[in-house]
């Protein structure tokens, strides 16, 4: 597993198991235990985890929700941490790299963010460049059906539009939070919004931006 995707799987389970089967997260509908089950899902079985994207799979992926959401949660939590079987596509470590250092820090957020007492992490630039990479290239994919035009700007002036069309919202913060805003997170994301105001209104409470 790559440092990144490693150290977030790691923290990710920590925080599942500290908070229980039961805490609130950023998932709509979830509690911890529903998010410890998809994250196991997602990479023990395959076969069912592209009913994400898939409508035809998805009474497929929601019985193997179900089926792995009734496993104690400490199974779950050690499922996690020791991460995917061998024949995981996410077993190999240029696929761990690319997909699971986003998911990881997205749903470790989940996690941290649902709690009354969060307090923003403190992240090294070296990690910070890492997430931006990953969102220049996922922009376009998450932010397609955007209901306004929406340009992502690092604090630094670094910019990635993620969906064409007006009026424009131009989304300004840190790499972290602006991943966290593009995948529907807009409540917790801590980015500051420039642009009509009504569109501004509309694009904060869009559920059309991530997956």
């Amino acid at each position: 597993m790559s440092t990144f995707a490693k150290r977030e799987r790691l923290l990710l389970a920590d925080l599942l198991e500290t908070a229980g089967p039961e805490a609130p997260t950023l998932c709509e509908g979830w509690v911890t235990r529903d998010l410890a089950a998809h994250v196991v899902v997602r990479e023990r079985r395959p076969d069912a985890a592209g009913g994400i994207l898939i409508k035809q799979l998805a009474s497929r992926l929601d019985k193997a929700m179900e089926e792995f959401a009734a496993k104690p949660y400490e199974e779950l939590i050690q499922l996690i941490r020791t991460g995917p079987p061998r024949f995981s596509p996410f077993s190999l470590k240029q696929i761990d790299e690319a997909s699971n250092t986003i998911e990881f820090y997205v749903h470790t957020e989940d996690v941290r963010r649902a709690q009354p007492d969060w307090a923003l992490r403190e992240l090294d630039p070296v990690f910070q460049d890492a997430l931006w990479s990953r969102l220049e290239r996922a922009a376009r994919l998450m932010g397609r059906t955007a209901p306004t035009g929406l340009v992502l700007r690092r604090s630094d002036g670094q910019t990635v539009v993620a969906h064409r069309g007006t009026p424009v919202v131009t989304a300004t913060g840190e790499p972290s939070e602006l991943l966290l805003f593009l995948y529907g997170r807009q409540n917790a994301a801590k980015v500051s919004l420039e642009g009509d105001e009504d569109a501004i209104a509309t694009l904060h409470g869009s559920k059309q931006l991530g997956i």
